[in-house]
């Protein structure tokens, strides 16, 4: 069994027709004939039920189809993946969610250019659904995000964990005492502005996490499109919101940002890579990553590439 197998077994299944498939893959419909023949000899079994028009496909053919195009999809993959690693010398593109361009990437890549300044940077907002996806294609090096998710192609190291700060409007009672640290409870009944509001999962539903892990509901919350919408909405005074640390120079006119006195309301910071990707680029990027945080006192565990 062979890939050409599987991708001409792929187009019979969705044309549902041997000539509509073999008008797809540019070849004349005999040969296409023999092949996927060919293909249900190898294996012993039936896959497309032939006297059904349109055509149908066997009960086992259903799922050879399923697995056909998982294994297709990660083949193709690999060859870009491969192809961008093989020119990963002169470029670096990152990707980004708009929280950590926030906060303290742009020290990191300010750093990484003075040690590699021949090295041209290209930034990609893309959330973390995206950044997996791009990696893949090889449209990205490396991704900065917050969800842990789970793809067999993509490593992912978490750099630390990022404490999270409460955003409160300058007219809010609260705000009266700034540097009291608060408690998670003390916001429940106030109007609660999340992001982002799509793609979910997403830091929202970490978020709400928190608080159902303590058993905490609020009152009400609202689901905003970004994190600068949530921002300028607060410094509005139309509610309160929850928000990592590093963004906390923003609208600092206009906003209290006040620290919670649980240690462990934190949001993960998460670089993706490609799996098994040792280049020297992502080694200087870790690295720089490292010595920005230990010169800004932020704890962190060490991984290595």
């Amino acid at each position: 069994m062979e890939l050409r197998h599987l991708r001409y077994f792929v187009a019979v299944a969705e044309c549902k027709s041997f000539n509509a498939a073999a008008k797809r893959l540019f070849i004349s419909q005999p040969p296409l004939s023999r092949q996927i023949k060919q293909l249900e000899d190898e294996m012993g079994i039936e896959l497309i039920n032939r006297n059904q028009r349109p055509l149908q496909l066997t009960e086992a053919g259903e799922f050879f189809y399923e697995h056909a195009v998982q294994i297709l999809s990660k083949a193709d993959n690999l060859k870009n993946m491969t192809l961008r690693m093989a020119s990963f010398d002169d470029t670096i593109s990152i990707g980004f969610v708009s929280s950590i361009l926030s906060g303290f990437l742009p020290r990191i890549i300010a750093s990484f250019r003075e040690t590699h300044p021949n090295v041209k940077v290209k930034l990609h907002d893309l959330n973390s659904f995206e950044q997996t996806e791009a990696l893949k294609e090889g449209r990205i090096d490396v991704g900065y995000g917050r969800l842990r998710l789970e793809d067999t192609s993509v490593r992912r190291i978490v750099l630390r964990e990022e404490k999270l700060v409460a955003a409160i409007p300058i007219t809010h009672h609260l705000a009266n005492n700034p540097d009291r640290k608060l408690e998670l409870l003390e916001l429940v009944n106030d109007d609660l502005l999340l992001y982002p509001r799509r793609p979910r999962p997403s830091f929202l539903d970490q978020v709400l996490e928190l608080f159902e892990q303590r058993n905490i509901h609020p009152k009400s919350y609202q689901e905003v499109r970004e994190l600068q919408v949530v921002l300028g909405l607060v410094a509005a005074g139309e509610g309160i919101s929850i928000v990592p640390e590093t963004v906390s120079h923003v609208r600092s006119n206009e906003i209290v940002y006040m620290s919670f006195s649980d240690e462990e309301i934190t949001s993960p910071i998460i670089m993706n890579i490609r799996n098994f990707d040792k280049s020297d680029l992502l080694s200087t990027l870790l690295k720089v990553t490292y010595e920005n945080y230990d010169k800004f006192g932020f704890s962190y565990k060490k991984q290595y590439l």
